[in-house]
Parts: structure tokens; sequence; C-alpha cells
């Protein structure tokens, strides 16, 4: 999972507060993490960014 889904300083941040806020499991965070991976490939971008975490939990919370 780290090999394709590079996570920024900032977005980790949120990742891991997003993680603890929402009491995410382990399957949770690796959902977000694939769920952000394909909205960065859609942006052509190899590394995570906030904005592509972002999107991700916004994803999770509303589905």
């Amino acid at each position: 999972m780290e090999k394709y889904c590079k996570v920024d300083a900032t977005a980790k941040r949120l990742l891991q507060r997003s993680v603890e806020k929402l009491g995410l499991s382990a399957r949770g965070y690796h959902r977000i993490l694939k769920i952000a991976r394909t909205i960065a490939d859609m942006d052509n971008k190899e590394l995570l960014k906030i904005s592509h975490i972002a999107e991700a939990v916004q994803y999770r919370r509303n589905g």
C-alpha cells in the first residue's frame, strides 16, 4: 500500500485525525487511501495531497 499511496506530511496528519475522529478500522483507513489514490490519479499526481485525502474522507462520511 505504501508503494502506491505515498502521502505528503499535511495529508498524513489529516488522514490520522480523520481515522481518530471517525473511529475507522484498518480496513477503513486503507479504503480511504485507495479512494484518494484514484482521485490523485485522475488529477495526474503521484503524491497524495491533502485535497485528495479530504475528498476521499468526504465520500466516506457520505457513504
